[in-house]
Protein backbone atom coordinates (compact mmCIF):
# COMPACT_ATOMS: atom_id res chain seq x y z
CA UNK A 1 0.00 0.00 0.00
CA UNK A 2 1.17 3.15 -0.71
CA UNK A 3 1.00 5.99 1.89
CA UNK A 4 0.85 9.80 1.32
CA UNK A 5 3.59 11.82 2.24
CA UNK A 6 2.52 13.53 5.50
CA UNK A 7 2.05 9.64 6.51
CA UNK A 8 5.76 8.81 6.01
CA UNK A 9 6.85 12.29 7.77
CA UNK A 10 5.13 11.04 10.93
CA UNK A 11 6.10 7.84 10.49
CA UNK A 12 9.29 9.03 10.53
CA UNK A 13 9.09 11.50 13.44
CA UNK A 14 7.55 8.55 16.06
CA UNK A 15 10.40 6.79 14.77
CA UNK A 16 12.89 9.92 15.88
CA UNK A 17 11.56 8.94 19.62
CA UNK A 18 12.37 5.56 19.28
CA UNK A 19 15.80 6.62 18.87
CA UNK A 20 15.28 8.34 22.24
CA UNK A 21 14.03 5.37 23.56
CA UNK A 22 17.18 3.60 22.46
CA UNK A 23 19.92 6.54 23.98
CA UNK A 24 18.06 5.75 26.90
CA UNK A 25 18.43 1.81 27.06
CA UNK A 26 15.15 1.39 26.81
CA UNK A 27 13.24 -0.71 24.02
CA UNK A 28 13.27 1.67 21.38
CA UNK A 29 9.51 2.61 20.71
CA UNK A 30 8.24 6.27 20.04
CA UNK A 31 4.87 7.16 19.15
CA UNK A 32 2.90 10.84 17.65
CA UNK A 33 -0.44 11.65 17.98
CA UNK A 34 -1.66 14.10 15.22
CA UNK A 35 -4.79 16.22 14.91
CA UNK A 36 -5.46 18.33 11.53
CA UNK A 37 -1.86 17.41 10.09
CA UNK A 38 0.39 18.77 13.16
CA UNK A 39 1.77 16.46 15.96
CA UNK A 40 -0.18 17.33 19.31
CA UNK A 41 1.83 14.62 21.13
CA UNK A 42 5.14 12.50 21.34
CA UNK A 43 6.38 9.90 23.54
CA UNK A 44 8.69 7.20 23.91
CA UNK A 45 9.41 4.11 26.05
CA UNK A 46 10.20 5.09 29.29
CA UNK A 47 9.73 2.19 31.38
CA UNK A 48 13.29 1.79 33.10
CA UNK A 49 13.38 5.32 33.62
CA UNK A 50 10.50 5.90 35.37
CA UNK A 51 10.09 2.70 36.85
CA UNK A 52 6.47 2.68 35.36
CA UNK A 53 5.25 -0.77 33.57
CA UNK A 54 2.78 1.70 31.48
CA UNK A 55 5.13 4.14 30.54
CA UNK A 56 4.68 3.05 26.96
CA UNK A 57 5.43 5.23 24.15
CA UNK A 58 1.64 5.54 22.98
CA UNK A 59 0.75 5.83 26.40
CA UNK A 60 3.15 8.81 26.86
CA UNK A 61 1.57 10.39 23.79
CA UNK A 62 -1.83 10.26 24.04
CA UNK A 63 -1.81 11.48 27.35
CA UNK A 64 0.57 14.43 26.03
CA UNK A 65 -1.78 15.05 23.33
CA UNK A 66 -4.83 15.07 25.80
CA UNK A 67 -3.11 17.84 27.80
CA UNK A 68 -2.05 19.63 24.67
CA UNK A 69 -6.06 19.77 23.75
CA UNK A 70 -7.61 19.94 27.02
CA UNK A 71 -9.58 17.06 25.83
CA UNK A 72 -9.23 13.25 26.85
CA UNK A 73 -11.51 12.09 23.16
CA UNK A 74 -8.87 12.59 20.47
CA UNK A 75 -11.87 11.31 18.34
CA UNK A 76 -10.21 13.70 15.63
CA UNK A 77 -6.65 12.08 16.03
CA UNK A 78 -4.49 10.00 14.48
CA UNK A 79 -1.45 8.06 16.23
CA UNK A 80 1.88 6.51 14.66
CA UNK A 81 4.02 3.70 16.36
CA UNK A 82 6.75 1.91 15.58
CA UNK A 83 5.50 -1.23 16.99
CA UNK A 84 2.18 -2.84 17.23
CA UNK A 85 0.62 -1.79 19.82
CA UNK A 86 -0.31 -4.48 23.16
CA UNK A 87 -3.31 -4.74 24.76
CA UNK A 88 -2.90 -1.85 27.41
CA UNK A 89 -2.04 0.46 24.43
CA UNK A 90 -5.24 -0.45 22.42
CA UNK A 91 -7.18 -0.47 25.40
CA UNK A 92 -5.90 3.45 25.89
CA UNK A 93 -6.86 4.25 21.96
CA UNK A 94 -10.29 2.56 22.10
CA UNK A 95 -11.08 4.20 25.86
CA UNK A 96 -9.76 8.07 23.52
CA UNK A 97 -11.50 7.25 20.37
CA UNK A 98 -8.06 7.34 18.43
CA UNK A 99 -9.46 7.35 14.95
CA UNK A 100 -5.91 5.50 13.10
CA UNK A 101 -3.48 3.70 14.03
CA UNK A 102 -0.42 3.21 11.65
CA UNK A 103 2.44 1.18 13.01
CA UNK A 104 5.54 -0.21 11.65
CA UNK A 105 6.55 -3.08 12.71
CA UNK A 106 4.02 -6.44 13.95
CA UNK A 107 4.82 -7.85 17.52
CA UNK A 108 4.33 -11.13 17.69
CA UNK A 109 4.63 -11.68 20.94
CA UNK A 110 2.47 -8.50 22.31
CA UNK A 111 0.95 -7.20 19.37
CA UNK A 112 -3.29 -6.50 19.99
CA UNK A 113 -4.08 -5.09 16.63
CA UNK A 114 -3.12 -7.84 14.07
CA UNK A 115 -0.86 -10.36 15.51
CA UNK A 116 -1.81 -12.11 18.80
CA UNK A 117 -5.13 -10.06 18.82
CA UNK A 118 -7.06 -7.18 16.68
CA UNK A 119 -8.64 -5.59 19.55
CA UNK A 120 -8.42 -2.14 17.92
CA UNK A 121 -10.95 -3.18 14.17
CA UNK A 122 -13.02 -6.27 15.28
CA UNK A 123 -15.89 -4.27 16.52
CA UNK A 124 -16.18 -5.60 20.11
CA UNK A 125 -15.88 -2.21 21.69
CA UNK A 126 -18.15 0.97 21.33
CA UNK A 127 -15.23 2.41 19.15
CA UNK A 128 -13.51 0.93 16.14
CA UNK A 129 -9.95 1.92 14.85
CA UNK A 130 -8.75 2.06 11.28
CA UNK A 131 -5.68 0.20 11.48
CA UNK A 132 -2.67 0.64 8.91
CA UNK A 133 0.34 -1.04 9.05
CA UNK A 134 4.05 -1.50 7.01
CA UNK A 135 5.44 2.04 7.15
CA UNK A 136 9.15 1.89 8.08
CA UNK A 137 8.89 -1.08 8.92
CA UNK A 138 12.51 -2.11 8.53
CA UNK A 139 14.08 1.01 9.78
CA UNK A 140 11.88 0.20 13.14
CA UNK A 141 12.70 -3.76 13.26
CA UNK A 142 16.59 -2.34 13.09
CA UNK A 143 16.03 -0.42 15.67
CA UNK A 144 14.77 -3.38 18.00
CA UNK A 145 17.54 -5.58 16.53
CA UNK A 146 20.08 -3.33 17.43
CA UNK A 147 18.63 -2.45 21.22
CA UNK A 148 18.14 -6.51 21.78
CA UNK A 149 21.43 -7.77 20.35
CA UNK A 150 22.69 -5.47 22.81
CA UNK A 151 20.92 -6.60 25.60
CA UNK A 152 22.20 -10.07 24.98
CA UNK A 153 25.57 -9.53 24.38
CA UNK A 154 25.39 -7.79 28.12
CA UNK A 155 23.69 -10.66 29.38
CA UNK A 156 26.68 -12.70 27.47
CA UNK A 157 29.43 -11.01 29.17
CA UNK A 158 27.44 -11.64 32.43
CA UNK A 159 27.43 -15.48 32.45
Amino acid sequence: MIFSEETYRFMYAALQEAEKALEENEVPVGAVVVKDNRIVGRGYNQVERLKDATAHAEMIAITAAANHLGNWRLDDCSIYVTLEPCIMCTGAMLSSRIKDLYFAAFDPKFGACGSLYNLASEGKTNHVIKVYSGIYSEESQALLKKFFDSVREKNYKKN
